[in-house]
């Protein structure tokens, strides 16, 4: 099996590590770390990273096998890849599985997804917090990427060549279902108990690839124990100007998304014939060793990882961060309390609700958000056919800024959506500053968590500013 695309997903918001000193009277740190916003968890930034692989990806190559690992699920003994499947409109016959509860999964999903006999669509993803002043909230960072796997074929871009493992079962890090964060152990230990095992992972995947440590062009060492990592990079034998930066300065660690998020970043950076490692540290170690074809380049996704590290929003509050961590209750608005989606129509309706798939008449071609029957312009009754609109561009037609609704982040944006090539729909914007919104702005869907409400998420579709606007300055 080959990769044949990838892509990542950054969250729009950043939130500077000074901000942080700031608040708890401690020293500052240097840098930023990536922030998922309030209506974002790790599904549905694992949606948004899969979105961006699948972006021009031939339908033949479309994933039979949807694997998502997270370290922070969203549901437990719900299948939270399901969602994910939904979301992006997949056949109905490819079955979709979580790989999750640990960190080392998303390296599972990976060596699943290179072992798979049909195309298989790993995604993994986390939103990575710890308690107020700890290193795991001033060091993590929240973030997904997703990899289209496919038989070998000329269309694998990169194909994985080589593998070591060594499992180790030590407590440098836990946490029990329900706790905020997680536990961990003094740094020394971990380093003493990772070196070894780490080293011997790596030696076993050279040697099955009879590659030695210079002939490696781009090696990515990571994990969520950075001392360890650090002194791992060290031992390995590699040319430092072969080590890729692990983006801990602008982005922070993204736990089980960060191999292949780093894995990315090498591949934006690589050429036919080069040579990568991946070296992941977490309950033992997983060394990968990759080699890039001729094909590499060939499917883009919509937006590379540069092109989302160059961009991102600042300006984000501490307390702002902690609130939409859940880790300062405040007032809420003075409005009723949301209530959760039924189960019935929301099967029902799946195909608009998580697809964002809406009815074209079959007879005058109006297109209708959500999904009707009768035709609003030629009255046409049942000669509707669906029309995925999840990936149509649209522009602001009319906004209103909304004081008083109820928002885990006031004040709620909603505005009337003109799409091209025709469609209407009223929606909320998200990653939206509600003193610059403008009619006619460019607008993109993007998947998101509604409200959670007697522990059901209320998944659906917002609009947020089109990213490639907002870089070429458009309005």
């Amino acid at each position: 099996m080959g990769i044949v695309a990838a892509g990542v997903y950054l969250p729009e918001r950043r939130l500077e590590r000074a901000v942080i000193g700031e608040a708890l009277a401690t020293p500052p740190a240097p840098g930023t770390r990536s922030v998922a916003s309030y209506d974002e968890d790790s599904t549905t930034l694992g949606v948004e990273a899969a979105r961006n692989a699948l972006h021009g990806l031939a339908g033949e190559l479309s994933p039979r096998r949807v694997l998502f690992a997270t370290a922070s699920p969203a549901y437990l003994e719900k299948t939270n890849a399901t969602a994910v499947h939904a979301a992006l409109a997949l056949d109905p016959a490819a079955g979709a599985y979580d790989v999750g509860g640990a960190v080392r999964s998303g390296v599972g999903a990976l060596r699943l997804g290179a072992d798979a006999s049909e195309p298989t669509l790993v995604v993994c993803a986390d939103v990575r917090t710890g308690l107020p002043g700890s290193a795991d909230e001033r060091d993590g960072g929240d973030g997904a990427v997703a990899f289209a796997f496919a038989p070998d074929g000329p269309a694998d871009q990169v194909r994985v060549v080589g593998w070591g493992s060594a499992s180790v079962e030590v407590l440098d890090r836990w946490r029990l279902p329900g706790e905020p964060a997680a536990h961990v152990w003094e740094e020394r230990f971990g380093e003493h108990a990772y070196v070894a095992v780490t080293q011997a992972a790596f030696a076993d995947a050279c040697k099955t690839t009879d590659t030695t440590p210079d002939a490696l062009t781009h090696v990515v060492v990571t994990g969520v124990h950075a001392r360890a990592a650090r002194a791992v990079a060290k031992s390995l034998g590699v040319s430092p100007d072969a080590l890729v930066d692990d983006l801990g300065a602008t982005v922070g660690n993204t736990g089980t998304a960060h191999p292949g998020l780093l894995l990315v970043h090498a591949l934006e950076r690589a050429e036919p014939g080069d040579r990568i490692a991946i070296v992941t540290i977490a309950d033992g170690a997983d060394a990968l060793i990759l080699e890039a074809t001729d094909a590499l380049g060939g499917v883009l996704p919509r937006q590379t990882l540069a092109e989302q590290l160059s961009t991102g929003s600042g300006g984000l509050s501490y307390e702002t961060f902690l609130t939409w961590r859940g880790m300062l209750e405040r007032e809420p608005p003075r409005r009723p309390d949301p209530t959760p989606p039924a189960a019935p129509p929301s099967l029902r309706h799946d195909p608009w609700k998580f697809a964002f798939t809406g009815s074209v008449c079959e007879a005058c071609g109006e297109r209708h958000l959500p999904p009707a029957r009768v035709c609003a312009r030629c009255g046409a009754v049942d000669q509707m056919g669906p029309v995925r609109m999840a990936d149509v561009p649209a522009r602001i037609a009319t906004f209103t800024v909304d004081r008083l609704a109820f928002t885990p982040s006031p004040p709620l944006v909603a505005a009337v959506l003109d799409f091209e090539g025709g469609g209407r729909f009223r929606c909320e914007l998200t990653d939206v500053d509600p003193d610059t919104v403008a009619i006619g702005d460019h607008v993109e869907m993007t998947f998101r968590r509604i409200a959670t409400a007697q522990s059901v998420h209320n998944y659906f579709w917002k609009g947020r500013p089109a990213r490639g606007a907002r870089e070429r300055g458009e309005s």
